[in-house]
Parts: C-alpha cells; structure tokens; sequence
C-alpha cells in the first residue's frame, strides 16, 4: 500500500472515529428532547415502524454500530477497542443521571460484542460482517439498556428495529467502501 493510500486510510478512519464519538451525545441528548411523545421520568419516543415506538437515540446507536466497525476497518481493532471504551466513558458523562448506568454499560457491552462478531468476518466478508455485528450488537444494546434504564423490556421489538433501519442503511455505503477499498488496492487495518 502507497503513503498516499495510507494517509487516505487514517483520514476517514479519523473521521468515522469522530462521527462514532459523536453518536454518543447525540443519542444521549436525542432520548431526552425528541420524540412524537415524551413518557413523564422515561425517554421521548418515536415511530419506528407501523404500531413500534422506540426511544428516540435508537438511530444513532445503530449508526455507532456501523461507524465501530468501520473505525476498525481504517484504524484496526485496538484503536476500535479503545474508541469503545472512550465512548462508554463519554456516555457516562453526557447521559442524563437516570440513565447513566444503563447508557455506559449498555455501550461498553454491545460495542464489544460487536468487535467480537465482526473481526473474524471482516476480511472475507464486509457487508455480511457488518450486518452480523450490528444485530448483535443492537440487540444486546437493547435488552441491556431498558433493563438498565427502565426495569422492563416494553420498547425491545422498537429499538431492535430502529437500529437495524441504520445497519439496514449503511449496507449500500459499506458495499460500496469495499468495492473501492478492492479497486484502490486499500487494504483494511
């Protein structure tokens, strides 16, 4: 790989890592002010799907998702694993106090889950990679989170579909880094 392709390579994993990092406020701040209805001491929610409401950072989580794994891709999993723990800790600070506990743990947890479906698929398989572990990671973030947060699981079937829309979305742009990652000879961290 050229300096030029590796210089190429840093830069948008630089800017996936901020995009990652910027999930995390983002989601925190969303969940407390946006939504169709805010629940009184609970989350602003949603649709997400006729009849499925979900808290209102569902989107961003799923987004965080797509940038981890992508982060990793440019910049290589020890520096995904640290942007994770960087990301649990922002979202301990950012989170309202209610949901501290939940957003931290919830994040730390299925991030990593995450890094561990997608590492050993990712070089063979980007988009299936991709999709892999962001449904395990989604799901694990899900469950995790409103246990946490609310002590029940009402919203699961609606957060489980509002982060897969994001993973759902970003197979185009995946398939799509790939094809030009192959072209250019750009080979992933």
């Amino acid at each position: 790989m050229t300096s030029r392709q590796q210089s190429r390579r840093r830069r948008e994993g630089i800017v996936f890592l901020v995009l990652f990092a910027l999930t995390i406020p983002v989601a925190n701040w969303l969940i407390g002010h946006v939504g169709t209805s805010c629940i009184p001491q609970g989350p602003c929610v949603l649709p997400v799907a006729p009849g499925l409401m979900a808290p209102s950072g569902v989107m961003m989580v799923g987004a965080a998702l797509v940038l981890r794994d992508l982060v990793q891709r440019r910049l290589g999993a020890l520096m995904s694993a640290l942007a994770i723990l960087l990301g649990a800790a922002i979202s301990t600070v950012l989170a309202p106090p209610s949901l501290v506990l939940a957003s931290g743990v919830a994040f730390l947890l299925s991030e990593f889950a995450d890094l561990a479906v997608y590492t050993p698929l990712a070089r063979r398989r980007l988009v299936a990679a991709v999709v892999a572990s962001g449904v395990t990671g989604l799901v694990i973030d899900s469950i995790v989170f409103l246990w946490l947060a609310f002590g029940s699981l009402d919203f699961l079937a609606g957060q489980v579909v509002g982060k897969g829309w994001m993973v759902l979305l970003s197979i185009p742009f995946v398939a799509w880094l790939r094809r030009r990652d192959e072209r250019l000879g750009v080979v992933p961290a």
